[in-house]
């Protein structure tokens, strides 16, 4: 079982990643900065001990919290914060900003997303399905505990498959306004949306069961 301590944190070396988007042909380049992220989702144990409360659809201790919004992981984010007497990374107002330059807990960027999912890897996965990932073809139509699939290089679980996970960019505010990026697939979609480079938009109060999010932290 994850204890709902300290969340376990991953190092992450710095690089650059190339974004894809396929509605608009469009692909762009983002250099990544070291940072901390997550090994796994974080848990249902870990968002109650934080917030006191479940709500995921699946019930489970290990398993990923789902039936998030990106307002619910935001507030996480914060809350782990002040629990940790770190400084908190978003200020809530009308509109939700993170403070540069914070060492708290906060969700990835897109392309801190990507760049670890790689780790290293250039194809659409960083290694064999079945393996890695919880997705329509073996899942049995549910979520799976965190970290029964194997990791990827750097010893991320559950960067593809088991729950979808957002990441804190608008998807196009011109297009689409607030709507907020989810990346990795989950546990049921088909096998050509489990990939790495695959992007998905929501809007920002939206929470479902194959959504969740993994916590992200940069580095001082």
């Amino acid at each position: 079982m994850f204890a709902p301590s300290r969340p376990d944190m991953v190092e992450v070396t710095p690089g650059s990643v190339t974004l894809h988007d396929r509605r608009t042909s469009t692909r762009w380049q983002v250099d990544v900065t070291a940072h901390l992220l997550g090994r796994t989702p974080v848990t249902q144990a870990q968002y109650r001990a934080v917030l006191g409360v479940t709500p995921s659809a699946a019930a489970g201790d290990d398993l990923p919290v789902e039936t998030v919004s990106w307002l619910d992981a935001v507030r996480f984010c914060n809350a782990l914060s002040m629990r940790e007497h770190l400084e908190p990374a978003y200020t809530i107002d009308d509109e939700v900003t993170c403070a540069v330059g914070s060492t708290g807990y906060r969700l990835p960027t897109e392309a801190e997303w990507e760049h670890a999912c790689r780790a290293g890897s250039t194809g659409p996965r960083y290694g064999k399905l079945d393996e890695i990932a919880w997705y329509a073809g073996n899942s049995g139509e549910q979520p799976h505990p965190v970290a029964t699939r194997a990791p990827n290089a750097w010893g991320l679980h559950d960067m593809l498959g088991n729950v979808w996970e957002w990441c804190f960019e608008r998807y196009d505010p011109d297009v689409y306004g607030d709507y907020r990026v989810l990346r990795g697939g989950g546990w049921s979609d088909p096998e050509w949306s489990v990939r790495a480079g695959v992007r998905r938009r929501s809007h920002p109060t939206f929470a479902i069961e194959d959504v969740g999010f993994r916590l992200a932290r940069s580095l001082p």
